[in-house]
Order: structure tokens, then C-alpha cells, then sequence
């Protein structure tokens, strides 16, 4: 799975929440076995994650874990990790997704809608 696709859709919803999932996952996700998907709540300690990917999933939970920031919410040490890893382009695309998803998930969340449905 790619790291952007990692950060997209359910995996980083799943880390969030698990009952709120986004519709609509991207393909890489898709593609994506429900028992890797599931770990993605355990990824410090799941054996299945790269390197790239633990740098990723890092960043989306400190961009995410409001509540529980004691000091900056990206430290240097961690954006220096996910950009050796990532370029130019793909950093910001990797901090929109996750905004993006944060963003639905409040929606959500707020509406108690659950994964699996749709608005409509």
C-alpha cells in the first residue's frame, strides 16, 4: 500500500474511529486486506508497516490528536523522517489528505453517521 494511500480514506478514519469510516476508500486501500486495515489502530507494534508508512501514519496522528498535544504538533524530528521518505509534492498532498479526512470525520461524527453509508 502506498503511504498515500495509507493516510487516505479508512486507514487513517479507522485510527481515528473505527465506526466512522469514509466512503469511497481509494483503490490502494481497497486493495488493502481488512486485517491489515485493522492494524493500522495498532501500527507501533503491527509488523506489517514499512518504515514510510509508520513515518505517515505518525504524522496523521499527531496532525490529528488535538487533544492530546503537550508540545508542537509535528516536532522536526518527525517531519524530518516522513521527508526522507516523501518529496515536495507529495508532503502536502500527504497533509491535505489527512486534514481532509479529519475534516469529513468531524462531520461524521457530529451526524453520527456510520461507515458504510452515504450522505444523501
Amino acid at each position: 500500500m502506498s503511504a498515500a494511500g495509507m493516510v487516505s480514506g479508512r486507514a487513517v478514519t479507522r485510527m481515528q474511529n473505527p465506526a466512522y469510516v469514509l466512503p469511497g476508500a481509494t483503490a490502494s486501500v481497497a486493495r488493502t486486506s481488512e486485517e491489515r486495515i485493522a492494524s493500522v489502530a495498532a501500527w507501533r507494534e503491527a509488523p506489517s508497516f514499512s518504515d514510510a508508512e509508520r513515518a505517515v501514519l505518525q504524522l496523521a496522528e499527531s496532525v490529528t490528536r488535538l487533544a492530546d498535544r503537550s508540545q508542537e504538533s509535528v516536532p522536526d524530528a518527525l517531519w524530518g523522517e516522513v521527508a526522507e521518505h516523501f518529496g515536495e509534492k507529495e508532503l502536502p498532498a500527504l497533509i491535505l489528505t489527512v486534514a481532509l479526512t479529519d475534516f469529513f470525520n468531524r462531520i461524521n461524527t457530529t451526524i453520527r453517521e456510520h461507515s458504510g453509508t452515504s450522505w444523501g
